[in-house]
């Protein structure tokens, strides 16, 4: 296989797992942890395709499971924001949530082929640019703005004053309170919107990189897209490349397969799971030496009576 069409496909691979980890990084970097991205995602598959299937258009799909993706997220915003739950359980709760509910509304499509899907651009003359042409400019949208969302979310949060106040709330939401400026409801706006990102990441699998709807059709993306966080330092750029190596371990796993190599499938399923075992393990070495960079409050519920 040529190595533009193995980076081709690596990030496609990588698209639904760089859009649910920009959106639980932009949780986190808020001060809330959300283990819910598994679920989040499962329900942003099955919105997009009911509603593709309903619409004959697969942006409405899109749309749709955005919109859905975030109203999951305002939920959970409310039982850890308002509510202040612990934020591990009701994350777990969610992905147990996403997964039952997703598996109860898309049981009638399961199996169906889907009226519209995501397709690929003419690029023109831009296919003749070496490498880029086939790697970049052969895709489908949602490719594209998996590789310029990172670009903006990093510009964002180094250069606008939204971005440092972003980054304030996830640091010391007692002086984001002090400006007069409102925590829960900062809080709640971006836990929404990365919920959004999750659901988009989720739709992406079922418009555009199967496509078709299958209960489960997330196989623990949502997992490694917090292992992702992590491992980009919560970075979007880090992030980003992250999602690619993932997407690049998938790639060559499916290739693999295609060519019939002498290898046990059932290995080769495993591979993407031990990477992030791997990623894992080495982040946790550089945790110990102090050399990450977690928002400080990550994890804590805010309180505004005992600052």
């Amino acid at each position: 296989m040529k190595l533009e069409f193995l980076l081709a496909a690596a990030l496609v691979s990588a698209t639904p797992l760089s859009y649910a980890a920009l959106g639980e990084l932009m949780i986190e970097r808020a001060g809330i942890v959300n283990l819910g991205v598994e679920g989040t995602m499962l329900i942003g598959a099955v919105a997009g395709f009911v509603a593709a299937q309903i619409s004959g258009s697969a942006w409405i799909g899109v749309v749709m499971a955005m919109v859905c993706g975030g109203l999951f997220g305002g939920g959970f915003a409310l039982l850890t924001i308002t509510a202040r739950l612990d934020q591990i359980v009701a994350g777990l709760a969610f992905t147990v949530l996403g997964r039952g509910l997703s598996s109860y509304l898309g049981a009638g499509y399961v199996g169906i082929a889907p009226r519209a899907i995501i397709h690929k651009l003419d690029p023109g003359t831009l296919a003749h640019i070496p490498v880029l042409g086939q790697v970049v400019f052969k895709q489908d949208p949602l490719v594209l703005g998996a590789i310029v969302l990172p670009v903006l979310l990093s510009l964002y949060l180094r250069f606008t004053r939204m971005g440092l106040i972003l980054t304030a709330l996830g640091e010391k939401p007692d002086v984001v309170d002090s400006l007069g400026l409102p925590v829960t409801l900062l809080r709640y706006v971006y836990v929404i919107a990365g919920s959004a990102l999750m659901g988009l990441g989720g739709a992406y699998l079922s418009l555009a990189f199967i496509p078709s709807w299958v209960e489960n059709i997330t196989a623990g993306r949502g997992w490694i897209a917090i292992a992702l966080v992590i491992f980009g330092t919560w970075r979007p750029l880090w992030v980003f490349a992250g999602a690619v190596l993932f997407g690049l371990v998938d790639a060559i796993r499916f290739r693999v397969q295609l060519d019939n190599y002498p290898i046990d499938p059932h290995f080769l399923n495993m591979l993407p799971y031990l990477a992030t075992l791997f990623v894992l393990a080495a982040v946790a070495r550089s945790r110990a030496r102090g050399r990450l960079g977690g928002p400080a409050a990550l994890g804590a519920a805010y309180d505004r009576e005992r600052r």
